[in-house]
Order: C-alpha cells, then structure tokens, then sequence
C-alpha cells in the first residue's frame, strides 16, 4: 500500500477576512475505492477526533459524531464521496492554529477513485469558535493522524481478506483432496466390480469347461480299455457313476482319467453327463 501525502491550501466556512484557511491532507492509496471507503467509514464512525486534544490527562477527544453536511465547510462541488464528522463543545482543542474560547471540530473526508487499484483521499479540519465563530486551522497533525488512522484500518480489512482468501484455498484444496480421495475410490469400486465380474464369468466358463469334460459312467458300470476297441486289454472295471474327466475325443471312445489318475478307454454310450 502507498501514500503520499501532500498540504495545500483550502478555504473554510464564512467569508471573515480573519479567517484563516485550512491546510488540506492530500494522499494517494494503492488500494481500490471500496476498500478505502470501507475504512473511512469505519474512521468516521469512531467517535474520536485524532490527533488533538484538550486536557494533558485525556490524550483522545472523543464524542465526535458523523454528520451528512456541516456549514463549517463550504458546499463541495468536486467528485467521490464525502463525510464529516464533528465534534461539539469543545475547549481550545491542540494543534488548532491560536484556538481559543468554545466551539466546535469538523472533520472532512473526500475519498475519490484514481484508478481501479488507486484511491485519493483529501482531509480538511478546522475549528469555529463558538462566539466569534472565528475560523482555526489545523496544523497538519488532525489530518494526518485522521489519514492514518484510515491507513490502519484500511490494513486491517486487507489483512482480513488476505485471511479470508487463504482460507478459502485451504479450504478448496481439502475440497479438492477429498473430491480426489472420492474419485479414487469411485475408480477403485468401478475396478473391483469390473474384476469381481470377470472372476464371475471366468467361475461361469469354468463351470462350462467342466459340463464339456466331466462325466460319469453309467449304470451298471463298465470296463476302462487300455485302448479304444473292444478287444483291448481291460484295465479296470469302473462302478456305476464313477466321475471321470475326458481328455480324447474320438467318434466312438473318450480317452479319460479316472479320480486316482488313471487313464484308459471308454465307449462313449457308456457314460452320461453329470447330473
């Protein structure tokens, strides 16, 4: 944030030749206007007229209330916003050019826009007295205790929304983490499915496999050839319903192992699917 600040003259209220003219507060904010208009708004509203005061035990003047228009300024014809703040029944405040007698502290704030990212800020101060309604200038040191207490506060919101946009990225990256978590698993439910439906169908194509290669041996029961004619030598006589796993197929004999491992011959109308 940058400012620089500057001091030139202004005329205040009344047309008195004893009058003596205010010095203005000229200072430019890297800031866009909203931001500075919040923070003069919040300065306005503050009750408290910086950088002077009337007794050595009270180093604040406090009561200073915001007011829409003041006649202790004239009518501002320029651009941007404007507020005042004024604060009454004051005693001879500091730093008000040879103050004296009662009267009264208006503060002017004129906040223009520059560029989107610059903000002019323009504050006046001066104090009438009551009875004479004689015209004190400030100094100086009103105006740029009142700039900076605007620069305080203007540091304060950016602060808060530099908090609030890391916030919001923190808070957007655990979004996008869990988004990323919940997909993974999604992809991951999505690959589980996928497998445990191929298991399903390979257990499917299996179970096919074993209708085409198992079989049983009818009742009564038959003789395993050790070769696929009749006249082969008799390897063993298989019981009714013995299970086998063919592994030859001819036109007439199946070539097959028997439970313990053997293998032999069997005519194929000697055996039956399994139930």
């Amino acid at each position: 944030m940058l400012a620089v600040g500057s001091i030139g003259p202004a005329d205040a209220a009344g047309s008195r030749s004893d009058q003596i003219p205010s010095p203005t507060f000229v200072s430019e904010l890297m800031a866009p206007e909203s931001e500075v208009l919040q923070a003069a708004r919040e300065v306005v509203d503050d009750h408290i007229i910086h950088g002077t005061r009337v007794f050595e035990h009270e180093p604040t003047l406090t009561g200073a209330e915001e007011v829409s228009a003041t006649p202790l300024f004239p009518r501002w014809q320029g651009g941007g916003k404007v507020f005042y703040k004024v604060r009454t029944e004051v005693i001879a405040p500091r730093h008000f050019r040879e103050s004296s007698d009662l009267g009264t502290i208006a503060v002017r704030y004129v906040i223009v826009s520059v560029t989107g990212q610059r903000t002019r800020v323009q504050i006046d101060a001066v104090f009438v007295e009551s009875a004479h309604r004689a015209v004190h200038a400030s100094d100086g040191t009103v105006e740029s205790n009142e700039y900076k207490a605007i620069q305080e506060h203007l540091q304060a919101i950016q602060f808060a929304e530099q908090e609030a946009a890391d916030i919001k990225r923190r808070r957007d990256s655990a979004d996008l983490v869990k988004q990323n978590i919940l997909r993974k698993r999604e992809d991951e439910s999505t690959l589980l499915a996928s497998t445990q439906s191929s298991v399903k169908e390979l257990e499917e194509q299996l179970k096919d496999l074993r209708r085409d290669v198992e079989r049983r041996v009818k009742a009564p029961g038959t003789d395993l050839k050790a070769a696929p004619f009749q006249s082969s030598a008799k390897l063993t006589t298989l019981p009714a319903y013995t299970e086998i796993v063919v592994v030859i197929v001819t036109p007439h004999w199946y070539g097959v192992q028997t439970p313990d491992g053997q293998r032999g011959w069997i005519a194929i109308e000697q055996v039956e699917p399994l139930p």
